[in-house]
């Protein structure tokens, strides 16, 4: 259910690196607990993000949650399909609904994200 090549964050983030570039999403758990999502905020291109810092918002039916960067960066694409269609993150989180595409700025930052296991083990907690 979580991919093994993604690195997870106790807020429900997750981070798939490629290179030098981290493309961010929220986890199924996240989506599930937070219900129909009807609006996403997300950085402009160029936006600096920080780790563990806000980088945008998920509102559903039930709250707005802020969402967490995992790591610290430099925000290079934005999914602007969110827009149109919020409700992609309840089908595809881990998928098409990816929200930023940052490059990163410190590599060593992801030494502190857990494993696919890890973070299934702290949802089983």
């Amino acid at each position: 259910m979580y991919p093994e090549n993604y690195k997870y964050t106790k807020e429900h983030e997750w981070i798939l690196v490629e290179g030098d570039t981290g493309t961010i999403g929220i986890t199924d758990h996240a989506q599930h607990e937070l219900g129909d999502i009807v609006y996403v905020d997300l950085p402009k291109e160029g936006a600096a993000v920080e780790q563990g810092k806000a980088l945008g918002s998920v509102e559903s039916v039930k709250a707005v949650s802020d969402i967490y960067s995992p790591v610290t960066g430099e925000v290079i694409a934005s999914n602007t399909i969110l827009t149109g269609a919020p409700e992609k993150l309840n089908a595809d989180p881990h998928g098409e609904a990816w929200l930023v595409k940052i490059r990163l700025a410190n590599p060593a930052e992801l030494d502190g994200l857990m494993s696919a296991a890890d973070y299934q083990a702290y949802l089983g907690e």
